[in-house]
């Protein structure tokens, strides 16, 4: 298994970037927190994960061992794939996500696109013992919000298995009806779900 991959970033797309290690360029998926700490021409490192299905090889990266230690982690409980563990960290902090599971705060979970009151219980029910220490402070900070939300509400969507004509559709649509502050970003990428959703 690939645990890590060093090298300079080749290119990076708005789900993914390839870095070159000698001489091959590896596409790895990455959450848009993840991409915003990588430039093109500048080595990096990531830590990765390798998930492996019937018909395909996919490389996951991640700014450190943290996150991708959760991200394995959320794909331990039923009903989790690498899709919706990846959204899980686009919208919170691993911090955020812990605590949430040990605290078993349903609100803060079912802000994920793809994860249901039910789906949330679960993950509570089959995570909590194995979460691992909380971190001190109030865990709210790790909400992204910002300028970058319109890659952060895309990347959401396409985790979901949307198109990229549909995701920057509903990101088009989801910018126009902002007016004045922005929203956090889960509660944008809700709408833009809301959206696809009736648009199918």
């Amino acid at each position: 298994m690939i645990a890590s991959v060093r090298g300079v970033v080749a290119a990076i797309a708005p789900d993914n970037a390839v870095i070159e290690v000698g001489g091959v360029g590896l596409q790895v998926q990455c959450a848009p927190g993840t991409l915003a700490g990588l430039k093109a021409g500048v080595e990096a490192r990531l830590a990765t994960s390798m998930v492996v299905r019937e018909d395909s090889l996919t490389l996951y990266g991640f700014a450190d061992d943290d996150e991708k230690h959760l991200f394995e982690l959320l794909m331990t409980a039923s009903g989790v794939g690498p899709r919706i563990a990846q959204a899980v960290l686009a919208v919170h902090t691993p911090d955020v996500v812990r605590r949430a599971i040990s605290g078993g705060d349903l609100a803060t979970l079912t802000q994920v696109p793809g994860i249901g009151k039910k789906g949330a219980e679960k993950m509570v029910v089959e995570l909590r013992d194995r979460i691992g220490p909380l971190p001190a402070g109030d865990g709210h900070a790790g909400i992204l919000s910002g300028a970058g939300w319109k890659d952060q509400v895309r990347q959401g969507v396409l985790a979901l298995g949307w198109t990229v004509a549909q995701a920057d559709q509903a990101v088009a649509a989801v910018a126009e009806s902002i007016d004045g502050e922005v929203p956090p970003v889960p509660q944008l990428l809700r709408q833009a779900i809301r959206l696809l959703g009736k648009a199918r």
